[in-house]
């Protein structure tokens, strides 16, 4: 089964020093690799911040396009791995070699299969 892991970091924190952000995304790039090699990867990605993002919220049937920033959310999507397991236990201890920043996240998601 497939996993969506959605990595989430606190809005409201201070931004990372650039030693800090190096080590983050060097421990990006060795997890990525630990599941290529262990053939559990399907696709990953970082993500612009929502001050590039557009929101639509339908109310009576009308899309409405809000421009990011989005001043009313505590947390900012950065990044997801879609992951292939064989259960929901797996996933998670994949999760959780995930490299985060103090006060980040990861939700786990199975896919729908199609």
């Amino acid at each position: 089964m497939r996993y969506m892991l959605l990595i989430n970091s606190d809005k409201n924190a201070p931004p990372p020093q650039k030693a800090e952000m190096e080590a983050v995304l060097k421990g990006h790039q060795r997890f990525g690799e630990e599941l290529m090699a262990a053939k559990k990867m399907v696709h990953g990605e970082r993500l612009r911040g929502d001050e590039d993002a557009s929101r639509i919220r339908f109310k009576a049937g009308q899309g409405q396009v809000t421009d990011g920033p989005f001043t009313e959310t505590k947390e900012v999507l950065g990044g997801f791995y879609l992951i292939e397991c064989d259960s929901k236990s797996e996933a998670i201890e994949w999760a959780k070699k995930i490299p985060l920043r103090e006060g980040g996240s990861i939700d786990i998601r199975p896919v729908w299969p199609m």
